[in-house]
């Protein structure tokens, strides 16, 4: 029997001796920059009001402590991401680098670095702009380096555009519990996961670029989260080469992906995944999984929470090489036994976890099917519902789903 797990163990193997390396960078030298700089940025944002422009000089600033935003309707701009950085290298006071609980915000052209824990989070805000912003650990990627880089949570309307995400140990890019929201044209690099979109209401995430990630773009379901996410479009993205170890705290939803996965989804519903170029991912180019193969099935779950990935549908995208070498014990075994030494997995594995309740006649009915219209693209069932027993590729594939509507925001 082949066991189908995306483990935590097997995955952290060889990410933990890379992250007790430091991440192999020495990460960046600010024994030159301004620590004064602080507190005339902490005045600024405390005595902010409605309409305020807060313009940061180019410069290197030195922060030992978070920075919070609590007023509505304030723009924050640098002089561009990598003229304007806040370090946060010798930071001993707080969770993020910039907290920011308010709406009407934007903040754009400044790089936040080397933050103890998240980089900028955006709490519970509506009309959300993060724009040309960098995160990064300059160390490289690191266990102990901050979860979140670009991180909205629970807002309504935010648009992340022209971003670059390095080195968190969770997502580079994250929205989450939110609604609305478009990141495109952003750049995520050696983190877990490159792009997240986990348990939102309507997103769009397109001309992105996501690559040396554990995981490039994913879009999940927390069944311990209250609002269940559904209709994500991924389409015009490069996700190519993401294949770094995984460096995620053990124990976390993120650290449980395979390097090597290109986009992964995991208990979402209403995906369509068109237009990208997915390539060179040693365990599969596209993953489709339910809770139940994560192995954190034993979370307390919500009760509206839906463990099953339905209404999915692939097409039209440039698919390459993939699924050569999977980073797990278990999909390597199910590699040679199904294609030989010299096999690759398909381009597309699902772990075979369908609604029981919904089948008719042992099929699923259509509105519930995953979809592919991809070339020669196949799909294989891994056979999770019946302990692993029994993988195939899937023989009927064609099926057509309404396209779900551009994401459109009011600013």
């Amino acid at each position: 029997m082949v066991k189908f797990q995306f483990s935590a163990a097997v995955v952290l193997g060889a990410s933990l001796v890379l992250a007790s390396c430091g991440g192999g960078n020495e990460g960046r030298d600010i024994s030159s920059a301004d620590t004064d700089f602080q507190t005339t940025l902490m005045e600024q944002l405390i005595d902010a009001q409605p309409g305020d422009v807060i313009e940061i000089p180019a410069g290197v600033f030195s922060f030992d402590r978070s920075l919070s935003l609590t007023v509505d309707g304030v723009t924050i701009r640098g002089a561009g991401m990598d003229e304007t950085i806040l370090s946060f290298a010798n930071q001993t006071s707080g969770a993020e680098g910039l907290l920011v609980t308010a709406s009407d915000f934007t903040i754009e052209d400044l790089a936040i670095e080397d933050t103890r824990g998240d980089a900028l989070k955006v709490n519970e805000g509506e009309n959300i702009i993060i724009r040309r912003v960098r995160t990064e650990w300059t160390n490289g990627p690191d266990t102990d380096n901050g979860a979140y880089g670009i991180y909205p949570v629970q807002t309504t309307n935010t648009l992340v555009e022209g971003v670059v995400a390095i080195g968190a140990s969770d997502a580079g890019i994250y929205v989450g519990q939110s609604r609305n929201v478009i990141v495109r044209d952003s750049r995520a690099e050696f983190n877990v996961a490159g792009i997240e979109i986990e348990n939102t209401i309507g997103a769009d995430v397109y001309n992105n670029v996501a690559t040396n990630n554990t995981g490039g773009i994913l879009v999940f379901n927390m069944p311990n989260l209250p609002q269940p996410g559904h209709s994500t479009r991924v389409y015009d993205n490069q996700v190519f080469e993401n294949n770094t170890g995984n460096f995620g705290h053990p124990g976390t939803p993120v650290a449980s992906v395979p390097a090597g996965s290109g986009i992964v989804i995991n208990s979402n519903d209403r995906v369509e995944i068109f237009n990208n170029d997915i390539r060179d991912h040693r365990t599969a180019n596209i993953i489709i999984s339910s809770v139940y193969s994560t192995g954190f099935s034993d979370i307390g779950a919500q009760e509206n929470f839906d463990p099953y990935p339905e209404t999915i549908w692939i097409s039209g995208n440039t698919l390459g090489e993939g699924g050569g070498n999977p980073d797990n014990v278990e999909l390597q075994a199910l590699r040679v036994m199904m294609f030989g030494l010299t096999g690759n997995i398909p381009d597309v594995l699902w772990d075979g976890f369908a609604n029981p309740d919904l089948l008719a006649g042992g099929e699923m009915p259509d509105q519930y099917r995953i979809c592919l219209d991809n070339g020669d693209a196949q799909i294989l069932n891994a056979d999770g519902p019946n302990g692993y027993s029994d993988p195939h590729i899937v023989e009927d594939t064609a099926c057509l789903h309404e396209r779900l509507p551009e994401i459109v925001l009011p600013f």
